[in-house]
Order: structure tokens, then C-alpha cells, then sequence
């Protein structure tokens, strides 16, 4: 699901409303993106879209062997398919961004999401997946 041009414009009227004119861009910024990903993933939102399509995986922290084949072997054992994947090595830090198609997964968002976070806290770094369309919703501000 995406949201229209018109809905991202009344959110963010709305967040200046209740903030004033003294809020920062960082924070406005901040707070659209918020309820945004609130609007798409809210209860009324039909869940199964958020189950099928693509994610953007972004993870990053200390380098250390076996990251990028901790986080493509969940991906592979849950039929997830990796289209696109960067990846940098910046002294010791690691960062990877990836699209996955998750369509032919059995797991939900949320197990998926679920799935990662543990990873994520068994090799001391962060990841984020983000719907592709709150993604692109979020960056349309």
C-alpha cells in the first residue's frame, strides 16, 4: 500500500499544527516518517500487503566474519529472494543494504522482522527492514 501525495501532505500539516513553527526539519522530518509508517501499518491496512512484496534490509556495525551469511541464510531458509544487495567494508565498520522480495515467504513482516532483530542482537548490530512502500511513501516528503 502507498499513501498519496495528498495524505503525506495532510500528515504533514497536521505534525506542524500540533508542533508550531519552531519544530526542526530533523524532527518534522522525523515525526511525518513516524506516522506515516503508522498510517500503512495501521490495523485498518489490509496486513497481508505488508506481507508480500519487497523490503529494504539495512544493517551496519562492527565488521566481524559470518554477518553477511547470517542475515542471507534467513533470508534463504525462508524463501525470500535477495535482488539486490551493496555492501562496504569502512575500516572495521560494516553496512549492507539489500531488497528482498518476500512474496514467496511463508513468514509474515513481523516474523521476518522478528527473525532479524534476534540476529541482529546475537552479532551486536543493528538491522532494519522497511516495507518498500513505506519506504517509498516516507521519502516522497
Amino acid at each position: 500500500m502507498s499513501l498519496s501525495e495528498s495524505k503525506i501532505r495532510e500528515i504533514t500539516i497536521q505534525v506542524l499544527s500540533e508542533f508550531g513553527d519552531n519544530i526542526s526539519p530533523e524532527k518534522l522530518r522525523e515525526e511525518v516518517y513516524r506516522r506515516i509508517e503508522q498510517a500503512i501499518e495501521s490495523p485498518r491496512v489490509n496486513q497481508n500487503s505488508m506481507d508480500s512484496g519487497r523490503v529494504i534490509i539495512t544493517s551496519y556495525g562492527i565488521n566481524r566474519p559470518g554477518v553477511v551469511s547470517k542475515i542471507s541464510t534467513i533470508l534463504a531458509e525462508n524463501n525470500c529472494d535477495i535482488q539486490d544487495i551493496t555492501q562496504k567494508i569502512l575500516q572495521e565498520f560494516f553496512t549492507m543494504i539489500m531488497i528482498v522480495d518476500i512474496s514467496a515467504s511463508k513468514l509474515s513482516f513481523k516474523e521476518l522482522h522478528d527473525l532479524l532483530a534476534k540476529a541482529a542482537e546475537e552479532m551486536n548490530i543493528k538491522i532494519m527492514i522497511q516495507h518498500e512502500d513505506v519506504f517509498r511513501s516516507m521519502h516522497r516528503i
